[in-house]
């Protein structure tokens, strides 16, 4: 069985990678990185250490790459070849891969090839139909018809904290023991094979959401209060008792809107949540701040995850307040190399806090929800 899988980054050969090999897939990894590309495809597998005490390592083997920027010809040759298409790229970087995987497509089309699922890995809701969408648009008619019958595009939820890392080794790289990979079963095709660790449920929302805005939404809590307190780490954030107390309390209004929106068991909550803190703290991993604080306009945006558990705390009545704190203290992220923290402080600086927030999260400055992150901005920037 062969896979090719887009990005080949520390999730994509941590977790996605190790996963597809585990399960008998041969992988292909398709990235823009030369470097990696090239030593992947010079030893054909790479070392995974879990950041445990135990540091238990697996090579993983019957890997390869192509160069997706170069290489077209033949990536589309994989595509049209391959038994499963993955992805853990980023959302914004889907458009750019969809070409590609729309020429595999007609490929397989011209020879008649076994159905195909495509699952996009990503932090975002829907990311697999997303990625559906922009495929589609290079397709024309006789294409989309052929690809209503014999390619899936499955969405998935997935979870594994893998930090920026630097290793002398350039293809090691060191994951958290956790992990967690659900997809959506009723978007399968009849024709589909098991993923060993794979979760398989008929509704994934709940899951994504679960996932987004517990895990997601503590994360970047604990980066941006972090980064008002100079940490630079996420564990060494978490060491510190008002940070934990910041992130604990908006997992708790997270948790009360999940648990009224979706039914989830409110002990069985509780304790994912008590795990996903552990997940923080845990000292064999160095998450930088600056790492999990970036792209603090993408996190802002509307159906991301601050804004869009804040106003469901809103609507729900279960609670925003340490939500609006962390969206306030989104805006005092700067990092040097971040674009988009860069812009956030430009708009800042020319227009203020109430036009920035709104313009980012889409809230108008009548909404209680606008009105508490102005008043969670007043308080911190009173501290600095």
């Amino acid at each position: 069985m062969k896979a090719v899988h887009f990005g080949a980054g520390n999730i994509g050969r941590g977790f996605i990678g190790l996963l597809l090999a585990r399960s008998g897939y041969e992988v292909c990894f398709a990235d823009v990185n030369e470097r990696l590309v090239d030593a992947l495809k010079e030893r054909k597998e790479y070392p995974v250490t879990l950041a445990d005490e135990k540091q238990e390592t697996t090579i993983v083997t019957g890997v390869t790459a192509v160069n997706s920027n170069t290489e077209t010809a033949e990536l589309v040759e994989a595509i049209a070849e391959a038994d499963l298409v993955t992805t853990a790229v980023g959302v914004s970087i889907l458009k750019h891969i969809a070409g590609a995987i729309a020429n595999g497509i007609l490929q397989r089309a011209e020879r008649g090839s076994a159905p195909l699922h495509i699952i996009a890995c990503e932090n975002a809701i829907g990311a697999s139909s997303q990625l559906k969408q922009l495929v589609y648009e290079q397709l024309d008619a006789e294409g989309r018809k052929y690809a209503d019958e014999h390619i899936a595009f499955p969405d998935a939820a997935v979870d594994r904290i893998v930090p920026l890392q630097q290793h002398e080794d350039i293809l090691k790289v060191v994951v958290e023991p956790f992990f967690e990979w659900v997809v959506d079963k009723s978007q399968l095709l009849p024709e589909h094979r098991v993923i060993e660790g794979v979760k398989y449920v008929e509704h994934l929302e709940p899951y994504i959401e679960r996932k987004l805005f517990t895990v997601n939404t503590g994360h970047c809590s604990a980066a941006y209060i972090g980064n008002l307190h100079e940490y630079d780490t996420i564990q060494t954030a978490m060491n510190d008792a008002e940070v934990v107390n910041h992130v604990a309390s908006v997992l708790k209004e997270t948790g009360a809107m999940l648990v009224a929106k979706h039914g989830f068991d409110s002990k069985e909550h509780e304790v994912y949540i008590a795990t996903t803190l552990e997940r923080f703290r845990n000292p064999a991993l160095k998450d930088e701040v600056a790492r999990v604080g970036r792209s603090p306009i993408r996190k802002l945006s509307p159906l991301d995850r601050l804004t869009l558990p804040a106003l469901r705390g809103h609507e729900l009545g279960t609670g925003y307040l340490y939500l609006a704190r962390t969206m306030a203290a989104a805006l005092f992220f700067n990092a040097a190399d971040d674009p988009e923290a860069k812009e956030v402080q430009t708009t800042l600086k020319e227009h203020g806090p109430a036009y920035t927030i709104s313009k980012y999260s889409q809230i108008p400055d009548s909404h209680p929800v606008h009105q508490e992150v102005m008043k969670q901005y007043e308080i911190l920037q009173s501290r600095i």
